[in-house]
């Protein structure tokens, strides 16, 4: 299911010629196979004599009869949605942050120094990540609008003309589709000091209405992803176990990844890019950090 998905999104910028050989034929054609999978699974539960309150999909079912428009090409449909639009972009933010704090052990001895803090204030040192504690992850969430900032998970945003539009010298016809680069805004030196360099701390400076109109990983105003504070707080997660519970191994290179299949937005150039199965520092799991 995991290659459907990968290369469903290979194809999605694409030029759009259906023949054999070709991106978007290849697109298309894991797309029917995804949504083929996703169907049975959703067939599966609806048919099932037991009533299940487990995930998002079992509550859906559960409410199909009480609203007409839940069907079940309906749900095939939002399930395709739901896992396209956050299987990627995530695993893509944290593999490029994962290479980045490797590539920076002053950040990542700072982001450490933050979780060494959380677990020291805890009552119980084996209870579980709480909300107020993600809400002090000060530093982690300026990590994570850098890695945003430099390696912007989706290749733009796309809009449509509901009018003729001036924009110097030029004129956009009514009815044209739109696409903004946002990973050329957010390296544009005008607003960020070395846009290149990877300087988390730069977010403790920057003026917030400056930064709304020049950072958009998720997009803006109305449109914006509904699952951006929720990709922030799983990535915070992530790295919260990784740096509390995994120590580097400095003497040993390894594959944190075994398979990266993304397609990142290189800054410097705005075309997508393949990216290779990421080689970093291991990360070991230190035991003695592990209840059991």
């Amino acid at each position: 299911m995991s290659e459907k998905f990968t290369n469903t999104l290979g194809g999605f910028m694409s030029f759009p010629l259906n023949i054999p050989g070709t991106a978007y034929h290849k697109c298309l054609k894991d797309q029917k196979e995804a949504l083929n999978r996703l169907r049975k699974i959703v067939k599966a539960k609806i048919i099932s004599p037991e009533k299940h309150r487990g995930d998002f999909l079992d509550q859906a079912i559960n409410d199909m009869d009480k609203e007409k428009f839940l069907s079940e090409d309906f749900l095939v449909n939002l399930l395709f949605g739901l896992l396209f639009a956050s299987f990627e972009s995530v695993s893509a933010a944290l593999s490029l942050t994962l290479k980045l704090l490797a590539d920076h052990p002053a950040v990542l001895q700072e982001l450490e120094a933050e979780h060494e803090a959380i677990l020291k204030n805890r009552e119980n040192p084996n209870s579980m990540l709480t909300w107020d504690e993600y809400k002090s992850m000060t530093f982690t969430l300026q990590v994570i609008n850098e890695a945003l900032r430099l390696g912007n998970v989706a290749p733009g945003l796309l809009r449509k003309a509901l009018r003729d539009i001036e924009f110097k010298g030029y004129t956009i016809p009514s009815g044209w589709t739109i696409m903004l680069v946002n990973s050329a805004l957010q390296v544009n030196p005008n607003t960020y000091k070395d846009p290149l360099a990877f300087n988390p701390w730069r977010w403790k400076e920057l003026d917030p209405l400056v930064v709304s109109k020049n950072f958009m990983p998720f997009g803006g105003g109305i449109r914006q992803c509904a699952g951006a504070e929720y990709s922030k707080m799983f990535m915070a997660t992530f790295l919260h176990v990784l740096v509390t519970k995994y120590r580097r191994d400095a003497n040993q290179v390894a594959h944190v990844l075994a398979k990266v299949a993304l397609s990142l937005c290189h800054p410097l150039c705005c075309n997508s890019v393949s990216l290779p199965p990421l080689v970093l520092e291991a990360w070991t799991r230190d035991l003695s950090l592990l209840s059991i």
